[in-house]
């Protein structure tokens, strides 16, 4: 049994500003927790594959093609692969996710 402890796990921050650690890098899944602090944004981008966003703290908005949904911790949300997507933290809050991509667009293991 392999158990993942994702605050011990190291972070660095990405391209779009945001910090992120990674979580699982596998063939058939990566799965990356992103943390934005109060008023931080992911701007809208396309990814080739399916993704979900698994909302594991706070509270934010979470754009698919051109809908836009405010999302809290225990809630998912599916962005298809090809469908622009952008994630937004609410002021005054941490916004923590989970986000998986299925299969991993490396499809490869680090």
């Amino acid at each position: 049994m392999e158990i993942i402890r994702i605050a011990e796990l190291p972070q660095q921050v990405t391209p779009r500003g945001v910090k992120a650690r990674t979580v699982l890098d596998v063939p058939y899944i990566n799965i990356m927790n992103l943390t934005l602090n109060p008023g931080d944004e992911v701007p809208s981008h396309t990814t080739p594959v399916d993704v979900l966003f698994h909302i594991i703290e706070g509270e934010g908005s979470v754009t698919v093609g051109p809908e836009t949904a405010k999302v809290k911790a225990g809630e998912i949300v599916v962005s298809p692969a090809g469908i622009p997507h952008a994630l937004n933290a609410d002021a005054g809050t941490i916004f923590s996710v989970l986000v998986m991509k299925i299969p991993n667009p490396k499809g490869k293991a680090k």
